[in-house]
């Protein structure tokens, strides 16, 4: 047996000890002993505990992968993630104002990623357990909103019918205004019969759509999602914010940092989340990789009402960041990237002199390194708002306000 005294959490949630020995679901401050295998500690027992330390609410936190931070009491979680944050922002020479962190509600999850795996009685569903392909069934989810709680059994059925015994099915359960919103990955090919079988779930379940691979099988209803009070249909498994708490407070911060502007450009604009809202009061130019995203953008500003111009243009970011000369036209950008950061199109922002810009993260490490790049080029971090979505896990979401000199 080893011995270790927990230093710190890493970004993943684990406790560090000095080496650096990694143990999982462990806090600083805790003695704690078992087998040594690389640089983590496995089978941990818990010789002395932190008084942060809490009994986990849900019954599954043992065996699912879902969570990391159960085992701490909820301020701690809020000011660890806050932490994040900061010394993300810390290693770059970067301070800011801190606004109180928002946390979303338990059981408020709009979607979920199922495992589902054919068995020889019938199949598995639940989440996958933790640094394994063990799926875990996860009943009485703490995090799910109830409906989409309720799609495990809706995956259970699809992957009796269309599941291999060799690979699991990914299952993405999203709720919509309509429905259960299916969109299913990893499956047996379709055929005419499968089909049908498909089709026939999908009406007795109720769903609103469901889709195999890239082929919609059902469509009862639309599966309508409301941005602002404006209502979009998403591809099949589109991205969107994972809960309606999250989603109103980066909208919120969004719609503040941006308010003085009459030209907005919203980069990695997805489905219109914050398109649409902002298209309330300013015009707005959006921009995204993904055709078909843009087309459901495209169409629920055509149906919304009172909204001012909307134009749309498909170009990887990544690729073909909006050059300086093309910025320079708004009076605000909005960057929403993913997890890999926006560090190409910061380049290019920097040269554009527009006045104010809001950064939307879901990656700590990522935002501040374009933030060092934004300051060092004369822009003000006025202050981040850290969200957490993810309740209990180890993600972090934030939305942060720069201004240019002549703003601040």
């Amino acid at each position: 047996m080893t011995e270790v005294s927990i230093t710190r959490l890493g970004l993943h949630g684990d406790g560090i000890a000095d080496g650096p020995v990694f143990v999982p679901r462990t806090l600083p401050g805790e003695q704690v002993a078992g087998k040594l295998e690389g640089q983590t500690l496995l089978d941990a027992r818990i010789i002395t505990p932190s008084d942060r330390r809490v009994a986990a609410p849900c019954r599954h936190y043992k065996s699912c992968g879902g969570c990391q931070l159960q085992h701490a009491d909820d301020e701690f979680v809020v000011e660890w993630k806050v932490d994040v944050v900061r010394h993300a922002l810390s290693a770059h020479g970067l301070e800011t104002h801190f606004r109180t962190i928002e946390t979303s509600p338990a059981k408020a999850r709009r979607r979920a990623g199922f495992a589902a795996r054919r068995t020889k009685k019938g199949a598995m569903v639940g989440f996958y357990g933790r640094a394994s392909d063990t799926i875990v069934p996860i009943p009485d989810c703490l995090l799910l909103d109830p409906a989409v709680r309720e799609g495990a059994s809706v995956a259970e059925t699809l992957a009796m019918i269309g599941a291999s015994r060799k690979t699991a099915l990914s299952v993405m359960v999203t709720l919509s205004k309509a429905g259960l919103d299916v969109a299913v990955r990893g499956g047996k090919p379709l055929d005419g019969q499968m089909s049908q079988h498909l089709a026939a779930i999908c009406e007795t379940a109720g769903l609103a759509r469901l889709t195999w691979e890239d082929e919609v099988i059902g469509l009862r209803h639309p599966p309508v999602q409301s941005f602002d009070g404006i209502e979009v249909v998403p591809p099949p498994g589109s991205f969107l914010q994972a809960t309606a708490h999250g989603e109103k407070v980066l909208t919120d911060s969004v719609k503040e940092i941006t308010k003085r502007a009459s030209k907005i450009i919203d980069l990695f604009a997805g489905c219109g989340t914050f398109s649409l809202p902002l298209a309330r009061v300013a015009e707005v130019h959006a921009v995204e990789g993904e055709a078909d995203m843009l087309m459901s953008l495209d169409a629920g500003w055509r149906h919304g009402e009172g909204l001012k111009s909307v134009t749309t243009e498909t170009r990887d970011l990544f690729r073909r960041p909006l050059m300086a000369d093309e910025l320079a036209k708004a009076e605000a950008v909005v960057l929403d990237p993913p997890r890999a950061g926006a560090e190409a199109q910061v380049a290019e922002l920097v040269g554009s002199n527009v006045p104010r810009i809001a950064y939307v993260s879901c990656n700590p490490v990522t935002f501040a390194r374009d933030a060092a790049v934004l300051v060092a080029a004369g822009y003000d971090l006025e202050w981040v708002q850290v969200v957490d979505q993810f309740r209990w896990s180890a993600h972090v979401e934030l939305a942060a306000c720069f201004t240019a000199p002549h703003m601040a």
